[in-house]
């Protein structure tokens, strides 16, 4: 009788390490048990430690989309960065899509469902939709975007069936922390036309600048922590424009924490804004093309206790010339790509440690 109780118990503690559903529909993890502390020492206190991993554009195309024979090795090593952080998220650079009409702009991108095993597999929780190649292939090819991140149990935000839902951030709780996510898309072709709206399918944007107050706002009072993530830039150039810096200023102003962005297919600079973390641009990822100007990359790992940051680290990598995949880089590959990153604050007009607002 006595195994059987102590069997039973040992049951009760494993269930209580498990991982429940939050009333919002994020996740709340729980952390394992840990072996009780040395005699007389007390519990450790204070605000849990937590990890966040960021990473730039995805998609699956040309020699990327050879990656999905397995999704589940898609993203080579890298994914352990991805995997050791308690929330991880990149931008899907895509319509996930066999239908549509393309629309007329020059480069088109598209990837089949297996997209989102792969970025399951690699240890992603959370996806950004709000770019410029989300609506490649139109409407038709968006709904079913959304379609396939539903059925893969994908959480998304930037994009939607209409504008409240395109706008909506993503919400989740972590170690008792709750954190919101929203992102924009400050592309301008074809912004218009691909803009969500009461009424219509699509993207959130930052040239609606009401809306996108609006809506960091309202995320903002939806949680502890405000994360907004921005595909903008101008393509080949590391140091942000005017408008990059001006809307990472509106979004601090309506209560962002860090302000993460992508899209000029180089790694940009990074700091403080007054309170505020931003991050201009993280490159590509996994990529589809060539280009070794544009091959240095790297996972973003904010750590924070409670809702203070108290580390960022870009953790290098370079993009495969062969497979598209981002390679943790070592030895002189790994400083080159880390002082050349941390030169790029030079021109943000960001500090490099918080200061008052």
């Amino acid at each position: 009788m006595r195994r059987v109780r102590a069997a039973l118990a040992l049951l009760l503690v494993g269930g209580l390490a498990a991982c429940g559903t939050a009333p919002d529909g994020g996740t709340i993890r729980t952390p394992a048990s840990r072996p009780p502390s040395a005699a007389g020492s007390p519990a450790p206190t204070g605000p849990p430690e937590i990890t966040l991993a960021f990473a730039g554009d995805v998609h699956f195309m040309d020699r990327t989309l050879k990656l999905l024979d397995d999704p589940n090795t898609a993203f080579g090593p890298i994914a352990d960065q991805l995997k050791s952080a308690d929330l991880a998220l990149v931008n899907l650079e895509s319509a996930v899509t066999a239908r549509g009409t393309p629309e007329p702009k020059a480069f088109h991108f598209r990837a089949p469902a297996s997209a989102y095993t792969a970025i399951k597999a690699a240890g992603v929780d959370v996806v950004t939709l709000a770019n410029n190649h989300a609506l490649d292939y139109g409407r038709v090819g968006l709904s079913d975007t959304l379609a396939a991140a539903k059925a893969a149990e994908m959480p998304y935000f930037g994009a939607g069936a209409n504008a409240a839902e395109a706008y909506a951030p993503y919400v989740t709780t972590i170690k008792g922390v709750k954190f919101a996510f929203i992102g924009f898309d400050q592309f301008f072709e074809l912004w218009q036309q691909w803009k969500a709206t009461e009424t219509q399918s699509g993207i959130a944007m930052a040239w609606d600048l009401t809306r996108a107050r609006a809506a960091a706002k309202a995320a903002r009072a939806q949680a502890d922590v405000l994360i907004v993530y921005m595909h903008w830039g101008d393509e080949g150039v590391e140091c942000p424009t005017k408008g990059q810096q001006n809307f990472a200023a509106e979004m601090v102003k309506a209560g962002a924490d860090m302000v993460i962005g992508t899209h000029a297919h180089l790694l940009m600079g990074d700091g403080y804004l007054g309170k505020a973390y931003v991050q201009y641009g993280l490159g590509n990822f996994v990529w589809y093309h060539d280009d070794a100007w544009s091959n240095d990359t790297g996972v973003l790992r904010v750590t924070l206790k409670g809702t203070k940051i108290t580390k960022t680290e870009l953790v290098p990598a370079s993009i495969s010339r062969t497979t598209g995949q981002p390679l943790p880089a070592t030895g002189a590959e790994a400083t080159r790509i880390s002082t050349k990153y941390a030169g790029l604050r030079a021109c943000t007009k960001l500090s490099a440690t918080p200061t008052a607002p």
